[in-house]
């Protein structure tokens, strides 16, 4: 028997409905049973229904590691693509290895095509099974080992491990570059980070927000020179006077929230603080350790310190920074500051704010005066990755050619620093700073490098 021309429609919309509503709750329907053999293919079966979505995603600088940016008036193409650091330098002609962070696959070399969608990684941020990993030195692309079915029937929201993959890792470990973000923000308890690990089990995208463009809030300044408009996030959640006194209402608008809430970071586990590369490429069998287990000297990379539980150095920040840009003439004679906040106790939207001061010490062209680019990474027959040859001259001819640099063939080495505003593992609010802790004859504040004479607290001093 034939229904009825309405009834038919109506079941027709009714079956669309609860097949929409099945993709929506649960991805296993929609993607079946693959099988998948690589990234790529399932980017372009996530597309099928998200390439809008795809290709929003492709202009955020989680995709290009670069954006358009002003630095002392000139416009610059800026991000993890050509900024310098004092970890592992630059990605110049270390790209599968440092691509490994990136949400693409196959970027081997300075060809990589960034208008091909396929090449999105979609499941390092929203696989939800904990199992998707990627090679260490594969240009991104997954591990053999991952079932790539399994963690695509799994996709959803982003989960704090997943952000972490790569945060969590920077400058090649846990905990290595920014002290405020390492694995126990995974599950963290609340005195390690009262957001994430309080009642409210906060996750990343609850502050970093991003929505369908996937444009997420926030840039980190390594890679940013930075905007007022960003920096001092508390106050989207936070009303602007949420203390009870006055008296901290009124510091609060010249001291930033994390300075009192984050007295310390590292809280668990050590963060490195110092990195001489000068040292490297002696044999390392019996290399120290510190009284955290960590090594201090490692063959491939030189010699380390580590710290745990730090106080923070304290600044002046408006939100933005100076940076050294890659051919920029540098002092020798001088700590190269790599980048460094910008604002004084004069500038109406600088605030006293909580760093990470990352030192070290690296290589330099003696010739041109420029910061060197190395290439550290290489396959086993490379003639010129420092890891494989351990020869400086022919890694930093070879790094220096990569990125397009002149190389006058001399090179030598510079102590450099690098801040890292401290954002995360905010303490309960028990645990924040107490008046003492810095209006006192050892508080941590040193007043005079911040501009005045002494402790403020002393009208005289103001």
């Amino acid at each position: 028997m034939r229904l009825p021309k309405f009834v038919a429609q109506a079941a027709l919309l009714l079956g669309l409905s609860l097949a929409t509503t099945a993709i929506a709750g649960n991805h296993a329907d929609y993607v079946g049973a693959g099988p998948f053999k690589t990234g790529p293919e399932v980017t372009k079966k996530c597309m099928e229904c998200h390439e809008a979505e795809t290709k929003a995603f492709m202009k955020s600088v989680h995709w290009t590691w670069s954006k358009k940016q002003k630095l002392n008036g000139k416009d610059i193409d800026l991000g993890k693509k050509n900024a310098l650091n004092n970890f592992c330098v630059a990605i110049d002609s270390n790209w599968p290895r440092c691509t490994s962070c990136h949400t693409g696959y196959g970027w081997k070399d300075k060809s990589f095509d960034f208008s091909k969608a396929e090449n999105v990684d979609c499941l390092v941020c929203h696989e939800t099974t904990g199992t998707y990993k990627k090679t260490p030195a594969g240009a991104g692309n997954p591990d053999p080992k991952v079932d790539l079915v399994k963690v695509a029937q799994s996709v959803g929201k982003p989960s704090r491990k997943a952000c972490g993959s790569c945060h969590f890792y920077g400058g090649g470990g846990d905990r290595v570059k920014h002290g405020d973000l390492d694995s126990t923000l995974t599950n963290p308890s609340p005195e390690i980070d009262v957001h994430m690990g309080g009642n409210k089990k906060m996750t990343c995208q609850d502050c970093h927000q991003g929505g369908k463009d996937h444009a997420i809030k926030g840039e980190a300044a390594s890679v940013s020179i930075g905007s007022t408009k960003k920096i001092f996030g508390c106050t989207d959640c936070h009303k602007v006077n949420v203390h009870k006194n006055a008296f901290l209402n009124k510091h609060a608008k010249k001291i930033a929230c994390q300075t009192c809430h984050i007295p310390t970071f590292a809280k668990a586990l050590p963060t490195k603080t110092w990195w001489d590369w000068s040292t490297a490429g002696k044999d390392d069998k019996n290399a120290p350790k510190d009284k955290y287990g960590e090594k201090t000297y490692a063959k491939m990379k030189g010699d380390f310190k580590w710290e745990k539980d730090v106080v923070p150095t304290y600044l002046w920040y408006n939100g933005t920074v100076d940076r050294v840009l890659m051919g920029d003439k540098i002092d020798p004679s001088k700590v190269v500051k790599l980048s460094d906040a910008k604002g004084d106790r004069k500038d109406p939207n600088a605030k006293i704010f909580p760093f990470k001061v990352m030192k070290g010490k690296q290589p330099y062209d003696s010739g041109n005066n420029t910061v060197a680019v190395v290439n550290t990474f290489g396959p086993p027959t490379s003639e010129t990755a420092y890891w494989v040859k351990y020869d400086w001259a022919k890694a930093i001819e070879a790094g220096m050619k990569a990125a397009g640099q002149p190389y006058s063939g001399k090179f030598g080495w510079i102590e450099t620093s690098m801040v890292w505003p401290v954002n995360h593992m905010v303490t309960p609010k028990g645990k924040a700073l107490k008046c003492n802790d810095c209006h006192s004859e050892k508080g941590r504040l040193d007043w005079k490098a911040l501009g005045y004479k002494g402790d403020p607290k002393n009208p005289a001093n103001r």
